[in-house]
């Protein structure tokens, strides 16, 4: 049977809902029952948190995925971006403390390019956030686009600490396939070479899922 929690926080949810339903218990029945709710809510929480819902990636070759849940923030023409080395579509997503926090590759390919960059832990919301904060960057290579390149940006937030990633130079990612996590609230970045025949499917504002949510298409 599938376990619904997201393997890369495992520590953190027994941890946590552990010592918060301990906390419950102890107040509740030593000090005063109420004294119980908000204990068990916040162990509640860290069960949502890292949920692992199932997702059901489209099987339209040309679709290009959401790698993460949350909010589209901007869609952003840049001249030059990293790893791509020259023009590219960056699609940023605004996650909260109630999204899914599980990344996935947008498209099948080659990871080729990974950098972990230290900075700051501003709000995910502000653009600088892109730029400033603390990220991992993970490149792709699209094999069956001649190998040209998409980048995925994991970013911290205000309250995210910590950035997981899975995967390494060499391996071979599926469509929707899970390759690390940000816990707690944070943004995600998806670059596009503008030497793609690449065209966005979303808008600023709209909602989307990772792995099932279609966010562009190759023509």
């Amino acid at each position: 049977m599938r376990f619904p929690f997201a393997e890369y926080g495992y520590r953190e949810l027994f941890v946590f809902s552990s010592g918060f339903c301990l906390m419950a218990l102890l107040s509740g029945y030593f000090v005063w029952p109420p004294l119980a709710v908000p204990f068990a809510l916040l162990a509640l929480f860290v069960f949502w948190f890292f949920r692992d819902p199932h997702r059901a990636v489209p099987p339209d070759e040309s679709a290009v995925v959401s790698p993460a849940d949350g909010t589209v923030t901007d869609i952003t023409e840049l001249d030059d971006a990293e790893f791509i080395g020259g023009p590219a579509l960056r699609i940023g997503i605004f996650l909260s403390v109630l999204s899914v926090h599980i990344n996935r590759a947008p498209c099948a390919g080659v990871v080729a390019y990974i950098r972990y960059h230290k900075g700051k832990f501003l709000n995910a919301m502000r653009a600088e956030s892109s730029s400033d904060n603390e990220s991992n960057s993970v490149g792709m290579t699209l094999p069956s686009r001649g190998d040209r390149k998409i980048l995925v940006k994991q970013i911290t937030g205000a309250i995210a600490r910590r950035i997981v990633c899975t995967c390494e130079p060499g391996d071979q990612l599926a469509r929707g396939q899970k390759f690390g996590m940000i816990k707690f609230g944070s943004r995600t970045e998806l670059f596009v070479s503008r030497d793609l025949p690449f065209v966005a499917a979303v808008k600023i504002g709209q909602k989307v899922h990772a792995g099932s949510s279609v966010i562009g298409r190759f023509e």
